[in-house]
Parts: structure tokens; sequence; C-alpha cells
């Protein structure tokens, strides 16, 4: 049975790389199995030996497409462990503050052309500086820019860019109550910002939160 499931998990992402020990135990207690390592079963050994054997190479070909995105392995495998992630791994609009910063307002004012930002409860703007990542995020009920970054890392110019972007659309959307009364703050990390959720983790929580985004990509969805 162990094995059946890895074979599944193997065909369905690809490869090993967000596997953990705790998927196969989910899968025996879900199939009515949960005392078979009470019985000796030692899963980690089986896990082992499987991903030693010829299914331990990633699957040649496999891709993840959602809308116009295409993920390959070799994006997804900027997941595994230490590696540095990759532009593919994040949303498409994480060109949108370089674009800012390189041609002004009106080099990202077609991005909104047919999008009503002040009706959103939340804004994203996913940051990539060199070879690191942050976020941006705007709520629009307290018109609050929070600036996340898993490093304690701040680049004030960035959220001050957004916020000259916010007034700039709210003066051309004729938003007026938008024009004024922002405010800025700076907090770490920020998936569980995206499905209100506490932030109860830490740095030593990222070898398994990898694992788990790796995991949502292919599903093309956020799982609990």
């Amino acid at each position: 049975m162990v094995h059946e499931f890895l074979e599944s998990f193997y065909m369905k992402y690809g490869s090993f790389t967000p596997l953990s020990e705790t998927d196969v135990e989910e899968h025996l207690k879900k199939n009515g199995n949960s005392d078979l390592s009470k019985r000796g079963l030692d899963i980690k050994g089986e896990m082992t030996r499987y991903r030693s054997g010829l299914a331990s190479a990633p699957i040649a070909g496999f891709m993840v497409m959602y809308n116009k995105h295409t993920l390959g392995l070799e994006d997804l495998g900027t997941l595994e462990e230490q590696n540095w992630l990759n532009d593919q791994v994040h949303f498409f609009n994480s060109f949108f503050h370089k674009q800012l910063v390189a041609k002004g307002y009106d080099g990202v004012k077609r991005w909104t052309k047919k999008v009503d930002l002040f009706s959103k409860w939340l804004l994203l703007f996913p940051i990539h500086l060199e070879i690191h990542w942050s976020l941006v995020t705007v709520t629009m009920a307290t018109k609050t820019i929070s600036y996340y970054d898993s490093q304690g890392i701040v680049f004030r110019h960035t959220t001050d860019n957004i916020m000259k972007y916010l007034l700039s659309e709210a003066r051309e959307k004729e938003q007026t109550a938008f024009q004024k009364g922002w405010k800025i703050t700076i907090i770490k990390y920020c998936r569980c910002l995206s499905v209100k959720q506490p932030l109860l983790f830490s740095q030593e929580d990222m070898p398994r939160i990898r694992k788990r985004i790796y995991k949502e990509l292919c599903d093309c969805r956020l799982n609990d």
C-alpha cells in the first residue's frame, strides 16, 4: 500500500521533492491502516527504498499548466531544500514593480484597465530584488501598505513606490477616498495573510513550507 501511494504521488507531482513522512501516514490513516506503524512498518525506510529505485529520477517533461502559466520541473525544483526561487514560482505580475520603477505610473496604468483595485480587500505585489523575494500588500479597508520580508530586510523605497502608484491610480479612477490617509507597516512573512491565518511560524519551518508550496503549485490551489 505504501508503494502504491508513492507511485501515485510521484506521478502527480513529478518528483519526490515535496514528499514527507506525514504524507504517507495521512494516506494510511485515510485508508484505515493507522496502526501499521505499530505493527513494525518502517515508513521512512520504505520511502527510502522506493526512492532509491528507478522512480527516483524526476519525470521527464513533467509540467503544470494553469490558465496562461506553465511550470516545469526546473521551476518546481527551486523549492527543493535551499535552492533559490525563480520568477516562475511567483505571480505573473512579479514584474510590476520593476516596470513601475522603470517607466512610472504611465508604464503600468494598463495593468488595471479592466480591474477596480479599490473594490478589492487585499492586493499582493510580489517584489523580486536580485536573489531575494519579498511582498508588499495593500489592505483597502484600512488603507494600509504592508511590507513582508522573511529576513527582516526593509527597502522603504519599495513601499513608497507602491504608495505613489496607488495615489496616481486613485486620481486616475477618481477615487477621492483613496487619495489620502495611507499608512505603511513592516512585517515578516506573507502566505498566511492571503488565507487569513495567524503568522505562527519561523525560519525553521521553511523546509516544510517549501514542500507545501510545491504541492499547491501542482494542485493549482492553496491547501489547508
